[in-house]
């Protein structure tokens, strides 16, 4: 969704003309598939991390745009929500001493950012949901002004032909409506890319389907929402309902849904999910792009507006060649820069490890199994239990530390990252294993600490502020104190 679009009110003849220019643009990719016309470039890093702005009370401060313009710098954007931005990072070649310069990177662009946003009596906190947010902050009111998010709401509600009804079940229960896609901005998180030559992508693609289960439950962050305790990573039903629209015919809970795990593995080519987009996938921004179909704009923007946990991208090199990049999309924003870098080396070498596997052997799991466990392991996170490649129920923890760990650095050793690298940023992988402490344990146990003599609105708050300090210190959550 990063294109801008010049327009947010749409007739027929938009969505004709879009579906055309799609049509064209998805036959010229596949054509470039077959013919071997995209990058070949060894792995690229990459990621986004999005951020909150807040208030001294620990609220939502609408001010990104204002924020933004004074902060100047490139890698920083407006998201959905005006007291939300995304940061970004160049990227870099997935290789060497990749995660030492990836942190050291996102921590000045987080130091810069932070200190900006003191200036304007604000704070910045990275966290999957913000505790203390109240559901009337999620209104238009504080929507962000770009085109595309108000026709986005529209589309979606257009298409729905309905409110959107929440309902999530977890530790405690959440029920209501709500009039707009706002929800989604309560969804902050860390987008992990890779680029990968074409003829291995789709290998990589279902590997971090797989990967998704313990990617989900290891960097979980998010159990709490509108002052309920909802599930260890709420981030993804949140997700699913806040944009809960279909394929064609409106079907927006039938399988192909636009807010999903996917439909499947790819079996011969990644081209398959930018066929699936073109076919089962309505138009949501028909918007008018007066651009070459070799730069894929149509397709590019219509793809994201289908967001699965694990998805395709079309990029380009510097040379204007096409390349594809996966992009992981589970993990929550946060706790602290040096966890997000961690949480990165960990999928990078879980998913490469799996897909080397995948390409000498085949697929180890069902797809419906990959499913299932990446809905038990954002509901229970670390307490959860999975099936793996043995048909055999695990306790995650024990197979994180048994298998999945050990997985991860040969797959990094096969990247050629530094030993260095591999040792010092899994190390805080295993330390958040053998802790049992990731962001949401540390917030739930925070929680529980606190005597009834405070309400909970109270307590979300002084959590929020005692989170915010430790974020600060840069010390990994695994170490945090919950006194």
């Amino acid at each position: 969704m990063g294109q801008e679009i010049s327009f947010s009110q749409f007739d027929k003849s938009d969505f004709d003309h879009f579906y055309h220019k799609l049509n064209q643009e998805t036959v010229l990719l596949k054509k470039m598939f077959e013919q071997k016309a995209c990058s070949t470039r060894a792995p690229v890093a990459g990621f986004e991390i999005e951020s909150w702005l807040v208030n001294k009370n620990m609220q939502p401060n609408p001010i990104n745009k204002h924020f933004l313009s004074t902060l100047k710098n490139s890698l920083a954007f407006e998201e959905l929500a005006k007291f939300n931005i995304e940061l970004n990072s160049p990227p870099t070649p997935l290789a060497g001493n990749v995660f030492s310069r990836m942190h050291k990177q996102l921590q000045s662009t987080w130091d810069s950012a932070f200190q900006h946003a003191q200036t304007l009596d604000s704070q910045l906190i990275m966290i999957g949901t913000l505790p203390t947010l109240k559901q009337s902050e999620l209104s238009l009111a504080n929507m962000s002004d770009l085109n595309r998010y108000h026709a986005l709401n529209e589309q979606i509600l257009k298409s729905r032909g309905k409110p959107i009804n929440l309902d999530i079940i977890g530790k405690e229960h959440l029920k209501l409506a709500h009039h707009d896609v706002m929800l989604e901005s309560a969804t902050t998180s860390l987008q992990i890319h890779i680029q990968l030559p074409f003829s291995i992508a789709h290998h990589f693609y279902n590997a971090s389907i797989i990967a998704s289960a313990p990617m989900v439950a290891l960097c979980a962050n998010s159990p709490f929402l509108f002052e309920k305790d909802l599930w260890a990573e709420s981030r993804i039903p949140l997700f699913e309902q806040a944009i809960e629209t279909g394929g064609f015919n409106g079907a927006a809970q039938g399988p192909i849904r636009r807010v999903s795990f996917g439909s499947g593995y790819v079996r011969h080519s990644i081209m398959e999910c930018f066929t699936e987009n073109l076919e089962h996938y309505p138009t949501l921004l028909p918007a008018k792009l007066n651009s070459d179909i070799a730069a894929f704009e149509h397709l590019r923007l219509h793809n994201g507006t289908i967001w699965r946990w694990n998805r395709p991208l079309i990029g380009f090199d510097d040379d204007g060649t096409p390349h594809i990049r996966v992009e992981h999309r589970t993990p929550a924003a946060g706790p602290t820069t040096l966890d997000s870098i961690a949480n990165s080396a960990f999928f990078y070498g879980l998913a490469k490890n799996l897909s080397d596997e995948i390409m000498e052997k085949g697929l180890p799991l069902p797809f419906s199994q990959a499913k299932d466990n990446f809905y038990q392991a954002s509901r229970y996170g670390l307490d959860s239990s999975i099936i793996w490649f043995d048909g055999q129920k695990h306790p995650l923890q024990t197979l994180l530390k048994s298998e999945l760990i050990p997985r991860a650095i040969l797959g990094l050793s096969s990247l050629g990252i530094s030993s260095s690298d591999t040792e010092d940023f899994l190390s805080i992988i295993m330390q958040r294993i053998n802790n049992k402490q990731n962001g949401c344990y540390w917030q739930r146990e925070y929680i529980a600490s606190k005597k009834l003599d405070v309400d909970m609105p109270q307590n979300l708050k002084l959590m929020t502020e005692t989170y915010l300090k430790n974020q600060q210190s840069g010390i990994p959550v695994s170490e945090w104190s919950i006194l």
